[in-house]
């Protein structure tokens, strides 16, 4: 085993290969741009070494940056994680040439299957099942639109070096891959320093399932069964678990072992994924190749009890694998939630801000689950607009997929980050569907079941129970604390009968404790609510507290009256009243929303990439106003009406904040 390596990545891989290399005794450098200076992996390494500014063309993607580094500091060896430079065969090959390990597989196999077209042609050759598409580069827009009606819409244009959802899109007409085509070229060529692209047919409501495999230097290649990716939005993962729903023993050793003939096929050394795009019906054709580590390898951790950083450490240092094929088993089941810095309620645009409250749930063994999140960040850390959004990976384990699915929900409730747009409550959302529950998965799900984007949900019975017994709680601490910092002056805490304003809907209620709970009674329901061991502190967010037996976590914000309170994916204003100010509540009119039907807003914040109006100019509805950057995704903003300009704002070049104006007609 190796003394020391270095960690040519950043954030979350970067920390969760230092948790690795602590375990085995293994000292370990990380490099780090200028915008991640009071990062968490740099304070956790045992060396760190500055590469350059933020932007990743001018640091972890510089390949001399990475090799003097490791030169400088004396390690044996190079993990890249994922991104970067993880699949450049340069790179690995560079590596050899200077005498350091590359932990990752050899220069020949990232070059037959890391290049997408590369790996589409070789695995034709191999017999494997494909993808329908266009399988070589594609010169220029004019020649994109020629390819794809020959193939026939829908389809899919993506970058040849592209991953992690960027640098591709779905194209259902001509416009979209006029459009489309020259979007998907500057992604690929500011994300991966590659702008060759190609287009393949789009398969409708497909699932996403891959297959893990793992290979040594000396001929043995296993598969570490299936993780199921179907849950996406922009062509990013967001929900991923293992194994899937949909597979069958048969359908599961058939693709296992078409991954490894593959794998064994080009002598392949380390861990890597070989991407499936299947049916409903379990047919299933070859996608591609990842040639390293997936984002998503801890549900494939959890249910082998296997440490996948690791054994490519153990690969690349020469040693054999220790285990066979027969000696692998499913244990269990096990979800990965990506826990993103982006808006759910603004159609998932990015979100950049500092981590005022970063206050994740408890690792280990719950009740009935387990709970691992990896993550890059601390509180107070900010998620900047060079690199991905992704804030942290939470991961729940259960012995079966709904008590996994369950763990997730409530791990989900435990989550508090304040300071940005985050997708804890969307990805609750989707843990508390039947038809997620149910298995009845497919890439378009999002899309499918959000068709007007996501907007919260309303509550459920229970949730508004626990939003009013919350509610009732705090009012009464609050009067508490008010008697006592006034000496009495508000007045003695003796009402017990409120009215409790859940956002519209209202309830008379009847206060009282008795032993040690508050027993809440719902006069016009018959029925009481029994609220105990209660966890709040004033001024935090979360709210613990067990109602009727069940434990439950409600996020809590004071409104200029009463609370805003949230309890997954339902959020509501939350009153707690007298009756006489109940019945004047029901008299105020309702506040009216501002205009804005005659500006373009932006909808995060970003760089302006390029303004594509003027003042004067007479603009259609679904014109191209301008076109804003943000943590490497280009976003097209259209007129929503016809007008003439009146005012532009930000010029090409700017940066502009969420809702700051970029467009006024007259």
């Amino acid at each position: 085993m190796f003394s020391k390596i270095l960690i040519a990545n950043r954030g979350e891989i970067a920390v969760r290969i230092i948790k690795t290399c602590r375990r085995l005794g293994v000292k370990t450098v990380v490099v780090y741009s200028e915008a991640d200076a009071d990062s968490l992996a740099v304070e956790m390494a045992d060396e760190v070494v500055l590469i350059g500014p933020a932007p990743a063309n001018q640091s972890y993607l510089v390949a001399d940056k990475i090799i003097d580094a490791c030169k400088q500091t004396g390690a044996e060896a190079i993990h890249p994680g994922f991104g970067f430079l993880s699949e450049k065969a340069e790179f690995a090959q560079r590596c050899a040439d200077e005498g350091i390990v590359f932990i990752g597989p050899n220069p020949g196999a990232i070059q037959a299957m890391g290049d997408k077209i590369e790996s589409k042609k070789f695995a034709a050759k191999a017999g494997v099942s494909c993808v329908p598409g266009h399988i070589g580069e594609i010169d220029d827009t004019a020649h994109a639109v020629r390819i794809s009606e020959e193939i026939g819409y829908p389809v899919m244009i993506k970058a040849s070096a592209g991953g992690g959802g960027k640098g591709i899109r779905v194209a259902w007409n001509r416009k979209d891959v006029e459009e489309g085509f020259p979007a998907v070229r500057a992604e690929a060529k500011g994300a991966f320093g590659d702008d060759r692209i190609f287009i393949e047919k789009f398969i409708e409501s497909p699932r996403h399932i891959e297959i893990q495999v793992l290979g040594d230097k000396h001929g043995h290649v296993v598969h570490l069964f299936e993780r199921e990716c179907s849950i996406q939005r922009r062509n990013q993962k967001v929900i991923e678990e293992a194994p899937s729903p949909l597979l069958d023993e048969e359908t599961r050793a058939a693709m296992g072992a078409q991954a490894v003939a593959l794998a064994q096929a080009v002598n392949y050394d380390s861990a890597g994924t070989v991407e499936f795009v299947a049916g409903q019906d379990k047919s299933f054709y070859f996608l591609e190749m990842n040639t390293r580590l997936q984002v998503e390898h801890p549900v494939t951790e959890l249910i082998t009890g296997l440490d996948l950083v690791e054994q490519m450490m153990r690969v690349a240092a020469g040693e054999p694998l220790a285990f066979g094929q027969g000696e692998l088993k499913i244990n269990g089941w096990a979800v990965e939630s990506r826990i993103y810095a982006e808006d759910p309620y603004r159609k998932f645009l990015p979100s950049i801000g500092r981590l005022v409250r970063y206050d994740p749930p408890a690792e280990g063994a719950h009740s009935a689950y387990t709970v691992r999140n990896d993550a890059g960040v601390r509180e107070g850390d900010e998620i900047s607009m060079f690199y991905d959004p992704m804030i942290s990976k939470l991961c729940t384990w259960a012995p079966t997929r709904a008590g996994a699915i369950a763990g997730m929900g409530r791990a989900l409730e435990d989550f508090h980050i304040q300071g940005l747009g985050h997708n804890v409550a969307f990805l609750a959302a989707v843990m508390d569907q039947e038809r997620f529950q149910s298995g009845q998965l497919a890439t378009s799900y999002i899309a499918d079941e959000f068709p007007e984007g996501f907007a919260g949900t309303e509550p459920t019975a229970f949730q508004a129970d626990a939003m009013t017994a919350a509610a009732v709680f705090m009012h009464r601490k609050q009067a508490a604390r008010a008697r006592k910092v006034g000496n009495g002056l508000a007045g003695p805490l003796t009402r017990t009968e409120w009215v409790v304003a859940v956002g519209k809907a209202k309830r008379q209620v009847t206060v009282a404790e008795a032993d040690g709970a508050l027993e809440i009674a719902l006069a016009e329901e018959a029925r009481s609510l029994r609220l105990t061991d209660v966890e709040w502190v004033p001024g935090r967010g979360p709210f613990k507290g067990v109602l009727g037996g069940e434990p439950f976590t409600v996020e809590v914000a004071p409104a200029g009256e009463g609370f805003v309170i949230r309890h997954r994916a339902a959020k509501e204003r939350v009153l707690v009243l007298t009756p006489l100010s109940a019945e004047l509540h029901d008299r105020l009119p309702e506040k009216q929303k501002a205009d804005t039907s005659k500006l373009v807003i932006s909808p995060m914040p970003g760089l302006v990439v390029s303004m594509d109006v003027a003042v004067g100019q007479t603009v259609r509805e679904g014109e191209i106003v301008c076109v804003i950057e943000a943590m490497k995704m280009q976003n097209i903003i259209r007129a929503e009406r016809e007008g003439v300009v009146k005012t532009v704002g930000p010029k090409a070049g700017d940066s502009v904040a969420a809702d700051e104006v970029l467009v006024e007609f007259a």
